[in-house]
């Protein structure tokens, strides 16, 4: 039996503070409650860049050009019924004002203290480069 790898793509945005923008799972979506890096799922026929740039307006209001982003790292964790394979970029720079448009609970939060949030067991990984790196 093959597991269908799931492709999304996460993104630091990160702010002059160095602090790095993170949002709260809504109330019926999986994992609610848990904090997660923005981003969303590589539809077909995308780039994981492309993917970025359509949800952080979506979800945050702001616009984000390609040379903006920064691959990192990534994550790749197997969860019960997928795979999920999950690229991390960084972005320090972007038009407009970082806004919940989804409802969504949102924080700004220094790398040392990402810890204090609960997030899915994908996310976690990505953590400490973010704290190499700030």
């Amino acid at each position: 039996m093959s597991t269908k790898t799931v492709l999304v793509a996460a993104c630091a945005l990160i702010d002059a503070d160095g602090r790095v923008l993170i949002a709260q799972r809504p109330e019926g979506k999986p994992m609610a409650g848990l904090w997660e890096f923005p981003g969303g799922k590589v539809e077909a026929g995308e780039r994981p860049e492309e993917t970025l740039i359509r949800e952080l307006k979506e979800e945050l209001g702001i616009v984000v050009s390609e040379p903006c982003l920064a691959p990192l790292t990534f994550a790749s964790h197997s969860y019960p019924d997928f795979h999920l394979l999950m690229p991390l970029y960084v972005c320090r720079r972007w038009e407009g004002t970082v806004k919940p448009t989804e409802g969504q609970t949102l924080a700004w939060v220094k790398p040392n203290r990402l810890r204090d949030y609960p997030m899915p067991p994908a996310d976690e990984p990505l953590v400490p480069h973010l704290m190499t790196l700030l």
